[in-house]
């Protein structure tokens, strides 16, 4: 597929299965955004009716067929809440590999006191939790398993 330029590529809404048989949500892979001010973490709690609803994780959605990981994890955060991106600072990554599909996390750091708030049905909320508290609550299985990871990444 050729994309000219101006053009947006395909989107990427719809269902993948990698080479170890596992199904997910991002026919080119997913991003997401997780962001800390140093003690805490920003967290969506996924709507219900969601894929893994009633869980918690970071921002985050299916990639498009020309988005880099940044930049899918930039515009998933910027439809599900309010965060303004200029006040914050990607620098590092974490990358879930399932073997032809990945969700790749962007961290990022702001300023203590950041208010944002959900913006679309896909966010029952949007929270700041403290980063030791993370692992006590219900998390999304793909967040929960790379979540000993990026804790690493925050300090």
């Amino acid at each position: 597929m050729s994309l000219s330029a101006g053009s947006r590529g395909a989107s990427g809404n719809g269902w993948a299965i990698c080479s170890l048989g596992h199904r997910h949500w991002g026919r080119f892979g997913a991003a997401g955004l997780l962001i800390t001010d140093g003690a805490h973490v920003l967290l969506q709690h996924r709507s219900p009716w969601t894929h893994e609803g009633d869980t918690w994780a970071v921002p985050g959605g299916a990639r498009d067929s020309d988005e880099d990981p940044i930049t899918a994890a930039r515009r998933e955060a910027t439809e599900e809440t309010s965060l303004d991106l200029d006040r914050i600072t990607p620098y590092d990554e974490l990358v879930d590999d399932h073997g032809g599909w990945s969700y790749i996390t962007i961290v990022a750091r702001t300023e203590p006191g950041l208010a944002v708030v959900a913006t679309n049905f896909e966010s029952a909320a949007i929270r700041w939790w403290p980063i030791e508290d993370v692992a006590a609550l219900r998390l999304h299985r793909g967040f929960a398993a790379s979540w000993p990871k990026l804790r690493e990444l925050l300090s």
